[in-house]
């Protein structure tokens, strides 16, 4: 078990290093977004992203790992997108609000499959209490992907057009 221990706290570390690069850029986005209510859920998702970010500190202090962050290259690569597609654009109103919201979901699909990985791997390892934690995290997760599916598809998509 020890080598998928291991592969457990390289998650953790990843996803923490994935968080503060997602968390840098949602900010971004809701300050640029020009509905309301997309503004108002980028925003308390970005908290949601910083409260994922301390349980997965306190996740890596519990079971006695280094307490750091490993450079999250995949996040990287969606941040850049994210600032090209939407941030850098020359999009406005409900069609940059469209952007927005594509950039966002794909983040939260990388995070969806690392947190989902994470759970599986502290179930693996007996960490249960972690693996409900990890759990939590997913619903808020897939809650936040849910919203912005359906706003985009009750509204800024047909704004858009």
């Amino acid at each position: 078990m020890t080598k998928l221990k291991d592969l457990y706290i390289e998650e953790l570390q990843d996803l923490w290093s994935a968080n503060d690069q997602m968390s840098e850029v949602v900010s971004a986005m809701a300050d640029k977004a020009s509905d309301s209510k997309l503004a108002d859920r980028l925003s308390a998702a970005k908290n949601g992203i910083d409260q994922h970010t301390r349980l997965l500190k306190y996740l890596l202090e519990d079971i006695d790992a280094d307490v750091e962050k490993e450079h999250c290259k995949g996040m990287e690569g969606l941040v850049k997108e994210a600032r090209k597609h939407a941030l850098d654009s020359d999009l406005s109103g409900a069609a940059l609000d469209v952007a927005i919201i594509a950039q966002y979901q794909r983040m939260c699909h990388y995070g969806i499959a690392g947190f989902g990985t994470t759970k599986a791997f502290a179930e693996a390892l007996g960490e249960n209490d972690a693996a409900r934690k990890l759990d939590d995290a997913l619903d808020n997760i897939y809650e936040s992907d849910d919203f912005m599916t359906e706003l985009a598809e009750r509204s800024r998509n047909v704004d858009a057009g």
